[in-house]
């Protein structure tokens, strides 16, 4: 099975198209063999970004993150209906480009993206980091966006995430004490959505 998290340069190309309206905006979104969420857009990468938009509608000169930004969705819908810079990475180059793609479709300008295993090619501080964290690729990657996003949030800075209750929810919540005041923006359909400032 190839996973979202993999590069694999012979899986064959079978791209769609995936149709999403958010606040009366339309998006459409290329999707392909190998990426998440390939065949719909992910329940939980919508709820996340419908929370955090709530909380934060404009975002006017904020920075953005979104680690693990697959095709694009998450941090291209902040992009089209804020005021925000967004800089979008992940590890999965045809991911990547598949998001420069979107990007031009939905005619967005305030995007940055490039390639990075977790944090390694992050040099600047954001003011929210979003993510609907890899959890195929097993604990210790997740664990590593959740907590070294610390290190890259400015001092008010927030970490937005989200995982299900069968994903070990209630885990993450405890690891993320450790390091952050957390709090449960929202549930739905077992979906945990939490908001962590730093301590």
């Amino acid at each position: 099975m190839e996973h979202y998290f993999t590069n694999n340069p012979d899986l064959k190309s079978e791209i769609r198209e995936l149709p999403y309206t958010i606040a009366n905006t339309k998006f459409k979104f290329l999707s392909d063999n190998g990426v998440f969420a390939k065949n719909k857009i992910d329940y939980a990468s919508s709820f996340l970004v419908t929370l955090f938009l709530e909380n934060h509608p404009e975002l006017n000169g904020s920075k953005v993150l979104d680690v693990g930004c697959g095709y694009g969705f998450i941090g291209l819908v902040v992009a089209k209906l804020t005021k925000a810079s967004i800089d979008l990475i992940d590890v999965n180059k045809r991911a990547l480009h598949l998001c420069e793609r979107n990007i031009k479709i939905n005619k967005i300008e305030n995007c940055n993206v490039y390639l990075s295993d977790c944090y390694e090619s992050v040099k600047n501080k954001y003011d929210y980091i979003i993510t609907n964290p890899p959890i195929r690729a097993g604990k210790e990657i997740v664990n590593k966006i959740l907590l070294e996003a610390k290190e890259h949030l400015t001092d008010n800075g927030e970490l937005w995430c989200i995982v299900h209750k069968d994903q070990g929810a209630k885990s993450t919540k405890k690891l993320l004490e450790e390091c952050y005041n957390v709090k449960v923006a929202g549930k739905s359909k077992g979906f945990y959505c939490f908001k962590a400032k730093i301590c």
